[in-house]
């Protein structure tokens, strides 16, 4: 039963930085390109960021670029979104999400496998 699961989310003040992380099972990561979307009330799903199967690609929303950093850890089975210089509008619900063709991911299509979303809100 494959699964994905994402930590990390939580209130923080604008400016400050978040860490989040989705662990998965189930599925061979190493084999699997991962995003991370995100939804805000009221608005529709938006990709976020994308790392291909290999590592080596990467693609992000312009509103994430210069201050959210993924990565993966397949020892780990684990993919993180480092997130930096945070703003109100980053508050929404974060999603990660797995699928086997790195396109489908780097152009943020719909993807196969999705988590739960852990909730980010930035907040004075």
């Amino acid at each position: 039963q494959w699964q994905l699961v994402e930590s990390g989310g939580g209130l923080v003040q604008p400016g400050g930085s978040l860490r989040l992380s989705c662990t998965v099972s189930g599925i061979p990561l190493e084999y699997y390109a991962v995003g991370w979307f995100r939804q805000a009330p009221g608005k529709e799903r938006e990709g976020v960021a994308c790392i291909s199967t290999g590592g080596d690609t990467t693609n992000y929303a312009e509103s994430a670029k210069g201050r959210f950093t993924i990565s993966r850890d397949n020892a780990k089975n684990t993919v993180y979104l480092q997130m930096n210089s945070l703003k109100p509008e980053d508050t929404a619900v974060y999603y990660c999400a797995a699928d086997y063709t790195d396109s489908v991911c780097l152009s943020f299509s719909d993807l196969t496998y999705w988590g739960q979303g852990t909730q980010v809100t930035v907040s004075s």
